[in-house]
């Protein structure tokens, strides 16, 4: 197995891998990572057996720590792999990168965050066998509230009436281009709820929107006089769809206006996706857990999927 640290010039051969890999997803993309590539050390490692690329690992090298992130500016970011790698050839795979990480960078540890599994395109959790086989051990847990779309759990009792009055008041969901009127609901939002500022930027929500345009959308409720009162940035993979943002205005709270907006996606725009990923409901790691956030998803039929990573002492 031949470990090669990735570099600009590999960018078309990591993009074209991570398309057809069983797991990745356009956030994989360097199209994508490597917007905020300022502000991190890029460690990313491609694998390769008798010259055939076989697996990537986006990662980040934070040298104050001695320790690989798998990677840091990402939700996800565990191993990458194609069709025809096999559990046999992962553990090869993790033996190797461990090494590669004593020996190269005098790294002490690893923080692993694999793809939870309903990004897989079909079974893909080799990696997890392989992290216990190097005594992983549990070092932050998130849970996202998912609706599986082939086993509907129906919709709290009385929330169906609720969204019926948020759509009698004339409100209106669609697709839109306001990226402007909605970030300034969502920094709103998050700085008087969570004295905290959304993770992109206006403009890198904007750049990567114009880089992946048919994967990124905003979609927004609207009263009868085009006001935007709630918003969702919604990504868009091949069988799913995952909410990185959610915001309303006070008078959206009232209005039903983020209900309205499940349920569009829900039975309307996207009817056809397995998995339905409303995002985390978490802070601190995983230790708190945002229990109002998490009633609203789950209100919808919404069960939870867990977002982990694992840390790898290397000195043992």
């Amino acid at each position: 197995m031949q470990i090669i640290r990735y570099t600009i010039e590999k960018q078309a051969e990591w993009d074209a891998f991570v398309r057809s890999s069983r797991n990745g997803t356009f956030l994989l993309e360097r199209s994508y990572m490597d917007y905020h590539a300022h502000r991190f050390t890029d460690c990313s490692l491609m694998f390769y057996r008798k010259n055939h690329l076989v697996a990537l690992l986006p990662a980040n090298w934070v040298e104050a720590e001695q320790t690989v992130y798998s990677h840091q500016g990402l939700t996800y970011g565990g191993l990458i792999i194609g069709d025809d790698l096999t559990s046999i050839r992962v553990l090869d795979i993790f033996t190797v990168m461990l090494e590669w990480m004593r020996t190269e960078l005098s790294a002490t540890r690893f923080v692993y965050k694999p793809i939870p599994y309903i990004y897989n395109k079909c079974p893909s959790e080799e990696d997890l066998y392989a992290l216990f086989r190097h005594n992983a051990v549990l070092h932050t847990r998130g849970i996202s509230s998912v609706v599986d779309m082939t086993h509907r759990i129906p919709l709290r009792s009385g929330r169906k009436s609720h969204i019926r009055q948020a759509f009698a008041q004339g409100l209106v969901v669609c697709e839109s281009n306001d990226l402007d009127s909605f970030w300034q609901i969502l920094e709103e939002v998050l700085a008087e709820r969570h004295q905290a500022i959304p993770v992109h930027s206006l403009e890198e929500i904007k750049l990567l929107k114009s880089r992946f345009p048919k994967n990124i959308h905003l979609y927004g409720a609207y009263t009868t006089e085009g006001k935007m009162l709630a918003g969702t940035i919604i990504y868009e993979m091949s069988h799913l769809i995952h909410s990185q943002y959610i915001a309303s205005l006070p008078e959206g709270r009232e209005k039903g206006a983020v209900d309205a907006i499940y349920f569009w996606l829900m039975d309307e725009q996207y009817v056809d996706k397995r998995y339905i990923d409303f995002g985390t409901s978490v802070e601190q790691g995983g230790r708190v857990l945002n229990e109002g956030l998490v009633r609203q998803k789950e209100a919808f039929g919404a069960r939870g999927v867990v977002y982990d990573s694992y840390m790898i002492n290397l000195l043992t």
